[in-house]
């Protein structure tokens, strides 16, 4: 073990001596390899950036992974249930959709059936809906004049909902739960229904169907919840002021859904309360890693292939400048066999040469890197909220040190062979 440890060292050394005494050459060999071992830790950082990204808006629109959400048919009768058993719990928030309409009353939203507004119209006609769920289009009478109005969807809310769907903030602040409820129901807006109410100027009144009179909301802030459509999050016992809990879900046009850690008595507590109605509930776990795993996986298989095809033209060109240096040292290799250096420290003198400069090359790959990184999120951190708080991915450094490590080994091998192979008549011709 000393034997081959005193051997490393020498060929550690020896290979160090000789990257300094031949300084144009190491560099014209870590100009032919930086591209590629830079392709590789860019698509590596690029593919874990791409993965926040994407896990970061499917967990603002499902929620976290190991969160369930109970998903069920709106009913009337289900709000008695839903009110008795998750207000006021931490590991639960009953989530329960209805439309909403602020601005003047008794005229036509600008945006029916809450559409987005940069697509008015793509949902139609507004509709009328019956008790029983009936639905068909409204008859210009009833769906009135044009007027200053727009339609959101109106989410209530029994608890803080972003500790399963991470919000993110953009202006004012979010719902307060802890405080008494108010009169005036406390609105925070969605980012596409915050672009509504700055294109239009509109009356703050709000009519929501069963309510026993137009209230008058008050925006306390705005967030981005990943949702296209225009959308308000408010207090449920805000609303229960002024609408009964038996008219606040709407069977025809509404949304009811419980959200749940993974451990909570509530799940079965409200599945045998459900069952018990002949409501079926439907359960789901949130586990979008794993459901993403493949086309994630696939995608940085994908960049990887190309990254190594650019990897190994970097290793054709330090393969060039090894053969290259051992033909020039051909003499130098002869004499140290002729006082007896082995021909594996021969071999390793040439190793060691290629693979400091691979991790070299790597080490300067990985830094330009994290600083393009860096500048990237100072430039664009503001405008793209998933960038916020980035910081380069250890992998990606990881797989650059591997592709120099690689390219070394790749670039140094046959060099190494053919400079192990030089014969000791070499230096008696020279």
């Amino acid at each position: 073990m000393m034997r081959f440890s005193g051997r490393f060292r020498s060929a550690l050394i020896i290979g160090l001596q000789g990257i300094r005494s031949r300084k144009t050459r190491t560099l014209l060999s870590m100009v032919s390899l930086f591209l590629g071992v830079l392709a590789v830790v860019v698509v590596q950082a690029g593919a874990s950036i791409a993965e926040r990204a994407l896990l970061a808006d499917m967990e603002l629109q499902r929620g976290l992974d190991g969160t369930k959400v109970m998903n069920m048919a709106p009913q009337p009768q289900l709000s008695e249930i839903i009110m008795g058993t998750v207000p006021g719990r931490d590991d639960a928030v009953a989530v329960v959709g209805v439309s909403a309409i602020i601005g003047e009353p008794g005229v036509r939203p600008v945006n029916p059936n809450a559409s987005p507004f940069d697509e008015i119209g793509y949902y139609g006609a507004p509709m009328f809906c019956d008790e029983n769920g009936n639905c068909r289009e409204q008859t210009p009478a009833e769906a009135g004049p044009e007027g200053q109005a727009i339609e959101v969807r109106l989410t209530a809310l029994t608890g803080d909902v972003r500790k399963f769907r991470p919000f993110r903030a953009s202006a004012g602040q979010w719902l307060d739960f802890d405080s008494l409820p108010m009169m005036a129901p406390r609105l925070v807006l969605n980012k596409e229904a915050a672009k509504g109410f700055e294109r239009y100027k509109v009356p703050a009144e709000m009519r929501v169907p069963g309510a026993s009179a137009n209230l008058t909301p008050q925006i306390i802030g705005v967030i981005d919840d990943g949702d296209y459509q225009p959308r308000a999050y408010v207090r449920m016992d805000e609303m229960a002021n002024w609408i009964p809990a038996t008219k606040l879900i709407d069977p025809a046009m509404g949304e009811l859904n419980v959200l749940m850690t993974a451990s909570t008595p509530v799940e079965q507590v409200l599945t045998s309360k459900l069952k018990a109605i002949n409501a079926e509930p439907y359960v789901e776990l949130i586990n979008s890693r794993k459901e993403q795993e493949k086309e994630l996986s696939l995608m940085r298989l994908i960049f990887l292939a190309m990254a190594g095809l650019v990897l190994l033209i970097g290793v054709a060109g330090i393969l060039n400048v090894g053969l290259a240096t051992v033909g020039e040292r051909v003499e130098e290799f002869a004499l140290r066999r002729a006082v007896g250096t082995p021909r594996a420290l021969l071999a390793g003198i040439v190793l060691a040469e290629t693979l400091i400069t691979g991790l070299l090359t790597a080490a300067l790959a990985i830094a330009v890197s994290a600083a393009a990184l860096k500048g990237i999120v100072l430039l664009a951190g503001d405008s793209q909220p998933f960038l916020q708080g980035v910081v380069f991915p250890w992998d990606a450094g990881v797989a650059g040190v591997i592709a120099g490590l690689i390219a070394g080994v790749l670039g140094g091998f046959v060099p190494a062979i053919r400079a192990a192979g030089i014969p000791i008549a070499t230096v008696m011709r020279a």
